[in-house]
């Protein structure tokens, strides 16, 4: 494949091997063996590389179980979305 990039009013192409859409765990995992088998690869992320899904992950399942007398789920869904920096879905977090 190959990728046309802007410098000043210069196009430079580049050629890779292989193109991961998504730096998350799986998607830098596989550009590391990938590159290590000898391809030229890239990586391409919608979002700054510290902020893809895995890292950005808090871990572990939430739920509102209702056995505390300021338990609500309103709580959860403000965690939630909070967790997420504000990208999640919120109709879908509701």
């Amino acid at each position: 494949m190959t990728v046309a990039s802007s410098t000043s009013s210069n196009i430079t192409k580049r050629k890779f091997d292989v193109v991961i859409i998504g730096a998350g765990g799986s998607g830098m995992r596989a550009s590391l063996q990938l590159s290590l088998a000898g391809l030229n690869v890239a990586v391409l992320s919608k979002v700054f590389p510290t902020r893809s899904h895995t890292v950005a992950a808090q871990g572990g399942i939430g739920a509102t179980l209702g056995n505390m007398i300021e338990d609500n789920w309103h709580y959860h869904f403000y965690d939630t979305v909070k967790g997420s920096d504000w990208h999640g879905d919120q109709d879908a977090i509701e």
